[in-house]
């Protein structure tokens, strides 16, 4: 079994940043493909990011490109949110994911192991 855990969530004012983390134990497969979703009140747990662990190649949501990075710590097995000029509407619990296989995927039902999420506000 695979456990991740997120922390870096809070409150934010628009405009502002954070930076969320996901550290992964348990029994990883060599290179897991590892993601971000997140899910407002009311909505659909949507994607936000994910990388690659095999050759760092990420993908990202359209309305978070150019504002969001992905990145990874290959020792610490950890994968990195840094969100930058955040608007009200990213206001959500963020999940972090991750796939039994190298390779990013948009789709919630593609990631195999998540965690128990963290809460961002960005007040405007």
């Amino acid at each position: 079994q695979v456990q991740l855990v997120e922390s870096g969530g809070g409150l934010v004012q628009a405009g502002g940043s954070l930076r969320l983390s996901c550290a992964a134990s348990g029994r990883t497969s060599s290179s897991p493909a590892m993601g971000w979703f997140r899910q407002a009140p009311g909505k659909e747990r949507e994607f936000v990011a994910a990388i690659s662990w095999s050759d760092g190649s990420t993908k990202y949501a359209e309305s978070v490109e150019g504002r969001f990075t992905i990145s990874r710590d290959n020792a610490k097995i950890t994968v990195y949110l840094q969100m930058n000029s955040l608007k009200p509407e990213d206001t959500a619990v963020y999940y972090c994911a991750a796939r039994k296989t190298p390779y990013t995927a948009f789709a919630r039902r593609a990631y195999d192991y998540w965690g128990q999420g963290t809460q961002v506000t960005v007040s405007s």
